[in-house]
């Protein structure tokens, strides 16, 4: 049988902050950052993070498919919340999978994404159950830095296995060079990178193209017949040079996303290959290549399947679900990246209580409620008695998944009173459909948004407190409207 991607899936927060907010506040000091000012990048929200955008593109990709088939969860990111917690894990938790399966970190390098998917592919060819491979990064950037205008946050997912495949993998192939364009050490919060040209030169023009190389002998591919090149570079002509230089046509150089996303970090190959899912079509070959100590290159081709492959929003989605953020200020506390006063209301002390939690992770990370096997009554949380007046019934109460369902708002306030990293403080009662109701945060709420009763609206894995004191960071489930609009633009 034929190992390959048997679905995919995206992710790209909702906030775009405009390139050109971020130059007029440091243009003072920098002029020439005024050629960085064009387009938008991808900023997360601040109750969002590698693990709750890695959530939300393993949701895409899943959609109906059986959970409780997969065998392992893999999750890459330089940007990991957890240094000694497997954020894996954490994402397994909040999709409700079995204990049964393995989970795995891929991390400390940008082509941790590539590489990762390259290790659940070969695993794949053992004939086991399908394998769950999401990337995500949320990358801090020093103020003023160029990283900060070509980077963006966002995440990818691809379900791997064996079967019905919608690109089956041609062949693989990595050169393991430790040529360092950028680190960041221990105990660093931002990277330290080289002068651009060297790496230009010596890196992308070099290694690349021997890795590249190397895979296209492997599987005696003509490089003519390539459809699309997927290469995550924020500089321009980086990723046509290598082509030109490798013998593939003008045409199959992808999209990077540059203009309305950034650079994802060691997400961003996987992201970009997610996207060319989108928009290709049986027997188009994709070469994905990543940089970073080296270089991964993967080969596929998309088969017959993928017109059977069921609606997901993907990358182009979520592009297209935005908000145009000016507000640089709010950027910068978002990414923590000043000393803000917040506030008397935000001293309270967030410590959690891991025992509590770790009773309680059916509710909280799983959002697991209850439905009485006597009457059908769903009901979040989960308890002994049946919440039905017209029942009652004790011990009846069934695990009952809420995280997928779809709810209505049945009332909401706007507080300021309430702190909030990001005021007003939106909450309130929401119906499912199904049955059940949860007072609940909302989150992604646009400035100018028009919430009202009877407005439809998901739930959304997200952070809940930070507990800065202790570096410790509590999940939940929080409801946000389903149709984002395009405002702002």
């Amino acid at each position: 049988m034929e190992v390959g991607i048997l679905a995919y899936g995206g992710y790209i927060p909702q906030s775009r902050l405009q390139r050109s907010e971020i130059a007029k506040a440091h243009m003072w000091f920098n002029p020439g950052l005024k050629g960085l000012a064009k387009g938008e990048r991808a900023m997360a929200n601040w109750d969002e993070d590698s693990v709750t955008m890695a959530v939300e593109a393993a949701r895409d990709c899943l959609g109906d498919y059986d959970r409780s088939a997969l065998s392992a969860v893999y999750m890459a990111s330089t940007t990991f919340p957890f240094m000694d917690r497997q954020n894996a894990g954490i994402v397994a938790e909040a999709l409700n999978l079995n204990a049964g399966l393995q989970t795995l970190d891929f991390t400390s390098s940008q082509r941790a994404g590539s590489s990762g998917l390259a290790v659940a592919l070969q695993v794949a060819k053992g004939g086991g159950a399908p394998i769950l491979f999401t990337a995500a990064e949320k990358r801090q950037t020093k103020a003023a830095s160029p990283l900060e205008f070509t980077s963006g946050d966002g995440a990818a997912a691809f379900l791997v296995g064996e079967g019905k495949v919608i690109a089956r993998l041609i062949g693989s192939h990595t050169e393991a060079v430790d040529f360092v364009d950028h680190f960041r050490g221990e105990g660093q919060s931002y990277d330290y990178s080289w002068e651009e040209r060297w790496i230009r030169d010596e890196g992308y023009m070099k290694i690349v193209p021997a890795a590249i190389s190397a895979l296209l002998e492997k599987t005696g591919v003509d490089p003519a017949t390539i459809t699309t090149f997927c290469f995550p570079v924020a500089a321009k002509r980086v990723a046509a040079g290598i082509a030109k230089k490798m013998g593939l046509p003008d045409s199959s150089v992808a999209d990077n996303l540059q203009d309305n996303c950034g650079e994802t970090g060691t997400a961003h190959s996987m992201v970009m290959l997610s996207h060319a899912l989108e928009h290709s079509k049986p027997g188009d070959k994709i070469l994905v290549a990543s940089f970073g100590q080296g270089s991964d290159t993967l080969l596929f081709e998309v088969t017959e399947e993928i017109k059977s492959l069921s609606p997901r929003k993907g990358i182009s989605g979520y592009l297209a679900r935005r908000y145009a953020e000016t507000n640089y200020n709010k950027f910068l506390a978002f990414h923590d990246l000043i000393n803000l006063e917040r506030g008397i209301r935000a001293e309270t002390d967030k410590k959690t209580g891991l025992t509590t939690l770790y009773r309680n992770k059916n509710m909280s990370q799983r959002m697991l409620g209850g439905k009485c096997s006597k009457c059908g009554t769903a009901q979040f949380p989960k308890s002994n008695m049946c919440v039905n007046e017209n029942c009652g019934a004790v011990h009846t109460q069934e695990d009952y998944p809420f995280a997928d369902r779809i709810a209505r708002v049945n009332s909401f306030t706007a507080d300021r009173l309430t702190y909030s990293p990001d005021p007003p403080a939106y909450y309130g009662m929401v119906q499912f459909e199904e049955g059940g109701r949860l007072m609940s945060d909302f989150t992604d709420i646009a400035p100018d948004s028009d919430l009202e009763v009877g407005m439809l609206m998901r739930m959304v894995f997200r952070v809940k407190d930070y507990d800065n004191k202790r570096g410790f960071r509590r999940y939940f489930w929080k409801a946000t409207p389903v149709d984002a609009s395009k405002k702002g633009e």
